[in-house]
């Protein structure tokens, strides 16, 4: 099982993938498809595009988010270039993100490894990371990675060109964005959420500013820019996401997206398609999706934090299991505050002891970081599932 947070991930996934990817014969529009079909265009992953099935429930969103680059990316280079050689993709991707990189972007100005799929490390996780501080990774913003496939674009102009063109990422930033604007006001129904979608693609752009866009009509738009099918393909998905209200398109939003779609060549049969695949893949994970579930920030916030926490109880199951149980006061302790709240001495016990236990398993120095403490009920709440036995036998004493 890779562990994307651990150094060494990315050399594990080329030796456990072992896949002969063959696009030899494929065309953009299925290989656009094969992509979408995972949830990276609409930066919802549900799924990694693999010969074999890939378990993700294990993965922190960040963590699926990093998987899902990696894979999409070294699709992309198996796809433009006909090459499978893992080495030759991870020194190419390298190189592109340190072509990407803006000066004064921080990550690159660090001391990283020396090896190559190291290095790539470090640049994927910094890549997909909005707020390394899980304190402040809370109330104030929609944490998205959902313009990730702009990487994947430019990408695919570097292996081309063996360069990204003149301000590719600003411009297609601004194209995005202005489209969002354009779409929402087409809207015959507006729906709470527009306002959150905002939100959502302005906290993933990086080199442009939404307040400084001023595009009124399709035609001020600088579409033939774009050359690439997959761009195109993926603007349009972009706008019929923006447009998507309750499974309902009025005739005003179809004529839109129709008249992008011809605008940038691309058959009314994939706008058809398109709306189809956005409004199943919605009304099917709906629930899941951050924007559309952002009505509580603090519920948010607990919900995200909670299950992040619960991965890496899992992972460290039997070591925490081993740690607890060899720790005879704090199962006492535990086995007391099933039956009446434990007094305020108490409570520091358990706290003091459970910290103890953290800093002895790596994965979970986390409670230790600055407001770390407020993390420890989540903690609790799951230890009963990792000592049902020993806890029945506490109580029963």
């Amino acid at each position: 099982m890779i562990n994307p947070s651990a150094n060494g991930w990315i050399d594990k996934y080329f030796v456990e993938q072992k896949n002969v990817f063959d696009y030899t014969d494929i065309d953009s529009l299925s290989f656009y498809k094969s992509i979408r079909k995972t949830g990276f265009i609409y930066g919802h992953i549900i799924a990694i595009n693999s010969n074999y099935e890939i378990d993700i429930s294990q993965w922190k969103s960040e963590e699926l988010s990093k998987v899902a680059l990696l894979n999409t990316l070294f699709e992309t280079y198996c796809f433009t270039t006909k090459q499978t050689d893992s080495e030759e993709f991870i020194k190419k991707t390298v190189a592109f993100y340190k072509e990407m990189t803006p000066k004064g972007f921080g990550f690159l100005n660090k001391i990283i490894p020396s090896s190559q799929s190291s290095k790539l490390e470090n640049l994927i996780d910094e890549r997909v990371q909005t707020n390394k501080d899980i304190i402040s990774k809370n109330f104030s913003h929609i944490v998205t990675n959902a313009l990730l496939f702009v990487d994947v674009l430019a990408f695919r102009h570097y292996l081309l060109e063996d360069a990204i063109p003149d301000k590719y990422l600003k411009r297609i930033e601004e194209t995005i964005m202005s489209l969002v604007s354009l779409a929402l006001n087409v809207k015959t129904q507006k729906s709470q959420n527009d306002a959150l979608l905002i939100k959502l693609f302005e906290a993933s752009v990086r080199y442009t500013k939404f307040s400084k866009i001023d595009i009124q009509t399709l035609e001020q738009l600088p579409l033939e820019y774009f050359k690439d099918d997959l761009e195109k393909f993926y603007l349009i998905d972009l706008t019929g996401l923006t447009l998507w209200n309750d499974g309902k398109v009025e005739n005003d939003e179809i004529y839109f997206l129709h008249k992008l779609a011809e605008n940038c060549s691309i058959s009314d049969e994939f706008v058809i398609e398109s709306s189809t695949t956005t409004n199943d893949f919605i009304a099917t994970h709906k629930k899941e999706i951050q924007y559309f579930n952002y009505s509580n920030p603090v519920k948010h916030f607990y919900d995200q934090t909670t299950n992040g926490v619960q991965v890496l109880i899992k992972r460290n199951q039997k070591r925490l299991t081993k740690e607890i149980s060899e720790s005879k006061e704090l199962m006492q302790l535990l086995a007391k505050s099933t039956q009446r709240d434990l007094s305020s001495d108490e409570k520091k016990k358990v706290k003091k002891q459970l910290l103890d236990i953290c800093k002895s398993i790596p994965s979970l120095t986390i409670f230790l970081l600055p407001g770390g403490g407020l993390l420890l009920p989540i903690l609790i709440k799951f230890i009963p599932q990792l000592l049902p036995s020993a806890f029945n036998e506490n109580l029963e004493d």
